[in-house]
């Protein structure tokens, strides 16, 4: 069984290619130069209380807690600049998206 579990990863990764209509790397184009899509460098917060005025109830955020540190980032936001670079809790973290 094992040796039929190793032919069968082997077609689809010999597969994968066509299956999923890759090009090949000629025809692989930058549409964005380097640092295209700002990353944020200093961010800025709300209070939860004020944050209520400008989020959906239901936004989802990518949440962090590091020695008691809490922070939320806003996924909508993080779609537009892909990365913030932030310190939390003393430790220096990049958030992506």
């Amino acid at each position: 069984m094992p040796q039929m579990r190793s032919i069968l990863v082997a077609l689809l990764v010999l597969a994968f290619p066509v299956l999923s209509g890759a090009s090949p790397e000629t025809e692989i184009r930058t549409l964005l130069p380097k640092d295209g899509i700002p990353a944020i460098d200093a961010p800025e917060y709300a209070s939860v209380k004020d944050a209520k005025r400008f989020m959906q109830p239901d936004e989802m955020v990518i949440g962090i807690n590091i020695k008691g540190e809490k922070r939320a980032y806003s996924v909508p936001l993080l779609s537009s600049h892909e990365i913030v670079n932030d310190v939390v809790g003393g430790s220096a973290v990049s958030v992506t998206w």
